[in-house]
């Protein structure tokens, strides 16, 4: 059986979430680091093995390759089911792939690297201009998300109930960004509190940015 293979880049947040994941069910891989900044995702050599040139990619043991965090976490649910990133049951998992999808589709797909590097370059957004930009998208998300997780009798110590599964993955992934753009957190006690409980956990440590071999 060949090795399962996770391309990425130590400070990419879905890179992050595809790292927990995969320290959460103990599964072993070897890490190739892409530099996002350096343009190495858009040599030959990482474009014949994801075509869109973006990370995470994960090569699984029988070669096959799945890009985009969201997939490769759900493919890695159905592969090793323990523990588990989604509820048994319907309901719960409806909810859990909303509150990730509220990060995943709401505050990345224009906070991403591309869209900052845009701003500055067609647009000549400074540093400032860019990190204000980030927190827009950052709070116009997380104020309801705070209030959701706050309101819900399903928010436990985790985004749904006392076990982290992919709604923390996500959460946790934002927060370490938010850090880097100076994101108040003050007014979000909930999220604070999920994100604490979970960097108690060895796989969150162990999959955090600065503990990469890649990290700078």
């Amino acid at each position: 059986m060949s090795e399962i293979v996770l391309h990425n880049y130590f400070r990419s947040s879905t890179s992050y979430r595809v790292r927990i994941a995969l320290a959460m069910k103990g599964i072993a891989y070897r890490y190739a680091a892409h530099h996002l900044r350096h343009g190495e995702h858009r040599g030959e050599a990482y474009l014949a093995v994801n075509p869109q040139g973006l990370v995470p990619a994960l090569v699984w043991s029988d070669g096959t390759m799945i890009a985009q965090s969201m997939a490769i976490m759900e493919f890695l649910d159905e592969m090793v089911p323990e523990p588990p990133l989604l509820p048994a049951d319907p309901h719960g998992r409806a909810r859990v792939r909303m509150l990730s999808q509220m990060i995943a589709c709401e505050i990345h797909p224009v906070n991403n690297l591309r869209i900052l590097n845009a701003l500055r370059e067609r647009y000549g957004a400074d540093d400032a201009e860019v990190a204000s930009w980030f927190r827009h998208w950052v709070e116009a998300t997380f104020e309801p998300l705070e209030k959701m997780l706050a309101e819900s009798p399903q928010t436990g110590t985790f985004c749904h109930g006392d076990r982290p599964g992919m709604a923390d993955i996500c959460l946790v992934a934002q927060v370490a960004n938010n850090a880097r753009f100076g994101v108040d957190m003050a007014p979000y006690p909930v999220i604070s509190r999920i994100h604490a409980a979970c960097m108690e956990r060895p796989a969150f440590i162990e999959a955090a940015p600065m503990k990469q071999p890649d990290a700078e």
